[in-house]
């Protein structure tokens, strides 16, 4: 077995290989949480779910972290605004990110790191690129690092620093050395948010705060490094200058991976454009499974346009392949692989899909895979009726699909189908707990028993009920 993964880095695709055998360290940069979510959020938290699911279905363990931004600017501004605190703010945000991805069938990260909860990490990180000299702090209390002191600034983006000041426009900053030095630690403002450090009350600066995480959470150096392609520069140019001037020139990470952007109506999707569309209101629409389907039948590395005519082709495909495992019925499936040429081309749509999935992660190329098996289990369905062999073949395909996180069912509209998401919400609870992540734990049994739902949790487990 040999996975192929595009690098950032290289700008090649890479025979992928991991720091500790069997294992994969993977970090992907989450939300700003200021405001909801929307879906090209959603389509990159969806690329980096297909490429763990494939991994683990591969045998590797993968420890996966998403961090959350819950101090920013933005943030403040936005709960001044709503006249709340940015606290609650972000744990309001937060919360709905993790119900949301739930609905979205997006598997939860195995750690969720948050920037208040790694204020004394960055801090420490901070002192030490100070101690190096590749970091300084201004008269009024800011800390900057030092751009020229880092050889290959540029190499992720595969640009010069002369080149980034000659074509860009910055904002003149007496108080820098450089006018492409960035912000490590921020002086606060009268009645902001603020922690103690060494230099003045503040908060940390954006590019610090994935550094810290990565440090703390997964070591010196991780696999895979993944985010949007908006992130790349600077905030990923930042990361890598940081973490590589602490820590004397070892790779941040193995891997650069980064998705494309969601256009809307030929546009880049963005908050400050304004022109988006909310996952709530995708959700609304009952729209989760086709749009994971939208985002399957593109490339993660390419763009994807967002609009009735690709959503209502993507929902066409969808029932396409919903149709080929409609009348499944697992109980009647035969306990071991038989002898038929249904199961023979069982094996021929595992190997295609395997050899898609294999070469970067291509899932139009995966989905033709389970195309072409549907049409044969259609054919013979047409033919033959519900034989166990065909309910073999049936399951095969709707295992295939669980691997690109399909469920290849029809949307659930009565109430009483509000179970499964219950208990994938309950799910979620326990492995937070298991994470020691009791904060949002407790959110999450909150906000449920504010909707009259009632977990207990017992010695063997958790469970729920209906309030009365």
């Amino acid at each position: 077995m040999t996975i192929l993964i595009s690098n950032t880095m290289s700008g090649k695709k890479e025979t992928f290989e991991t720091i500790e055998p069997g294992k994969v360290r993977m970090y992907v940069c989450g939300p700003t949480v200021y405001s909801e979510a929307h879906i090209g959020h959603a389509m990159s938290a969806m690329a980096f779910d297909v490429i763990r699911r494939y991994l683990e279905y591969r045998g590797y363990q993968v420890i996966h972290a998403q961090n959350f931004t819950d101090i920013d600017d933005k943030i403040i501004n936005r709960a001044r605004d709503l006249g709340i605190s940015p606290d609650q703010l972000a744990e309001d945000m937060i919360l709905e990110w993790i119900a949301q991805t739930a609905r979205l069938n997006i598997k939860p990260a195995t750690i969720y790191p948050r920037a208040t909860q790694e204020v004394d990490t960055i801090i420490e990180l901070i002192s030490s690129l100070i101690e190096k000299g590749t970091a300084y702090h201004v008269p009024g209390g800011d800390v900057y690092f030092r751009v020229d002191r880092f050889e290959n600034y540029g190499k992720l983006s595969h640009r010069k620093l002369d080149d980034m000041i000659a074509g860009s426009r910055i904002d003149v900053d007496e108080n820098k050395e450089h006018p492409m030095d960035f912000v490590l630690w921020k002086a606060a403002k009268e009645g902001e948010p603020a922690w103690e450090s060494p230099w003045v009350p503040g908060r940390p600066g954006w590019h610090i705060e994935c550094s810290a995480m990565i440090q703390r959470h997964l070591g010196g150096q991780i696999d895979i490094h993944g985010g949007g392609s908006d992130l790349i520069f600077p905030h990923h140019e930042n990361e890598i200058t940081q973490s590589e001037s602490a820590n004397c020139g070892c790779a941040l990470a193995r891997y650069w991976v980064h998705n494309g952007m969601l256009e809307l109506r030929g546009q880049k999707m963005s908050k400050s454009e304004g022109n988006l569309v909310t996952i709530r209101e995708l959700l609304d629409m009952g729209g989760g499974e086709i749009f994971r389907f939208m985002v399957l039948g593109s490339h993660y590395r390419s763009p994807m346009a967002f609009g009735e005519d690709t959503y209502e082709a993507a929902k066409r495909g969808l029932d396409r392949l919903i149709g080929a495992v409609r009348d499944l019925d697992r109980r009647e499936v035969p306990p071991s692989r038989p002898d038929h040429p249904l199961a023979d081309a069982a094996d021929e749509a595992r190997a295609k899909f395997e050899t898609a999935m294999d070469d970067d992660f291509n899932t139009p190329e995966a989905l033709a895979a389970l195309f072409d098996f549907g049409r044969i289990i259609n054919r013979e369905r047409d033919q033959d009726g519900a034989t166990p062999e065909l309910r073999y073949a049936q399951a095969q395909l709707q295992d295939l699909a669980a691997v690109l996180g399909l469920k290849l069912r029809k949307p659930e509209t009565t109430a009483i189908d509000s179970a499964p998401f219950i208990d994938l919400l309950v799910d979620i609870r326990t492995q937070l707990r298991s994470a020691k992540q009791f904060e949002l734990a407790d959110q999450v049994r909150d906000q449920l028993a504010e909707r009259g739902i009632i977990i207990e949790d017992f010695p063997s487990g958790s469970s729920w009920r209906a309030g009365s």
